[in-house]
């Protein structure tokens, strides 16, 4: 196999360097090539390098342990954090086909940062282990993987934030294997683990939806089990759907699919924020519909649209967003993306990686396609989730 590096090492103010290296064909040695591309790539460390993010591509899903062994070995950092998606980042580029592998490492103060193992129902022993780190530190930021696999995984994301009192970053694990693992100290996998950063480590983040509202909010008025919407506003649910989607549509509702979807408003958000989920059947008989989603009488929703125009528009305003918060330019970025964005919605030229790298530059940057996205105590469907460390 031959290695090919396609995103050299990137200077963050001294304290973030990345890199970026994949393969262009399998072989048995597949992990060994592509690491040691990265490792090339990544040149000469950051002084007294402490963490490291490592990402890769389902193609070395089984091999991700062999990995983090030998870039510890290699750079002696070993503090490594990560996991496995359907494809990964570097500044301006995404890969998604063969091995391919991404990191970050980072030159943090000792101490500032905790790293916690697989979380896979209650917190007893995440707080035997961390609730004295926790509560010296103060924690504003956690990095954070899910397994999509682990039912209970949203609320275990809430339960991680309200203990912590953290921001939480992060995606669910995305594989076309039977291994989903997750790197934190060791290998693991089936809850949530990742990385607490103290009040030292100052980020901003950023959430873009992809999809734009196309009505008003409607209220569900008669609903039955596994989502199914009987009525909306004391109206049929598809009559509805129908008016909201307009005359074209209406007349081919087979058509909609992948297009539009149905989104919960988040009670109390000030920003007008919103969980996306998927249309999943209609009863073209009786008018109803089917959300892919826990519904009950009184809950609101809205019908919106998902397309690369949307999508680009609102990722753009997020970004702008970022760059004021930010004030200057960062030192490194984590990007966490929806395995149905990316080439999917954006095309096969990385559109949603040249945006970023068209506001903030040529800095430091890792991340992944997951199955979901995390940010702060929810879990997300096509967002993407951009955080600058600073």
């Amino acid at each position: 196999m031959t290695g090919a590096t396609l995103a050299s090492g990137a200077q963050g103010a001294g304290r973030y360097k990345s890199a970026f290296a994949a393969g262009s064909e399998s072989s048995a040695d597949a992990w060994g090539t592509v690491t040691a591309g990265c490792l090339s790539a990544l040149g000469e460390l950051p002084p007294r390098a402490n963490l490291g993010f490592v990402y890769a591509t389902a193609a070395l899903a089984d091999d991700l342990g062999s990995i983090v062994t030998f870039l510890r070995e290699r750079t002696g950092i070993a503090d490594w954090i990560g996991t496995v998606g359907l494809g990964v980042m570097a500044p301006g580029e995404e890969f998604y086909e063969g091995p391919a592998l991404s990191v970050l490492v980072a030159a943090l103060p000792e101490g500032s940062f905790r790293s916690f193992a697989p979380v896979a129902s209650d917190l007893a022993a995440f707080g035997r282990d961390h609730g004295g780190w926790v509560a010296d530190h103060k924690p504003i930021l956690g990095v954070v993987h899910g397994d999509p696999r682990n039912p209970a995984i949203a609320e275990i994301i809430e339960a991680v934030s309200e203990a912590t009192s953290a921001f939480l970053v992060g995606g669910l694990t995305a594989s076309e294997t039977p291994a989903f693992p997750q790197v934190c100290g060791s290998l693991g996998e089936g809850g949530l683990s990742g990385v607490l950063f103290s009040s030292e480590q100052l980020a901003v983040a950023g959430l873009s939806q992809g999809c734009t509202p196309i009505g008003e909010a409607h209220e569900i008025t008669d609903v039955m089990g596994q989502g199914i919407v009987k009525s909306l506003d004391g109206r049929p649910a598809l009559a509805v759907l129908r008016e909201e989607v307009g005359e074209l549509l209406a007349r081919d509702l087979r058509r909609i699919g992948g297009y539009i979807y149905v989104a919960l408003p988040i009670p109390g958000s000030d920003t007008g924020d919103y969980l996306v989920r998927n249309l999943v059947g209609m009863d073209l008989e009786r008018d109803w519909l089917q959300v892919g989603a826990e519904l009950a009488p009184g809950d609101r929703v809205v019908f919106c649209r998902r397309d690369h125009a949307s999508a680009r528009e609102d990722l753009k305003r997020m970004l702008e967003d970022l760059r004021e918060r930010a004030g200057g330019v960062p030192r490194a970025a984590l990007y966490f993306s929806c395995v149905a964005r990316g080439r999917h919605l954006f095309g096969p030229k990385s559109e949603e990686l040249q945006l970023i790298r068209e506001t903030f530059g040529d800095i430091p940057l890792t991340g992944f396609f997951a199955n979901g996205e995390i940010s702060n105590n929810r879990l997300y469907g096509y967002t993407g989730v951009l955080t600058l460390l600073l």
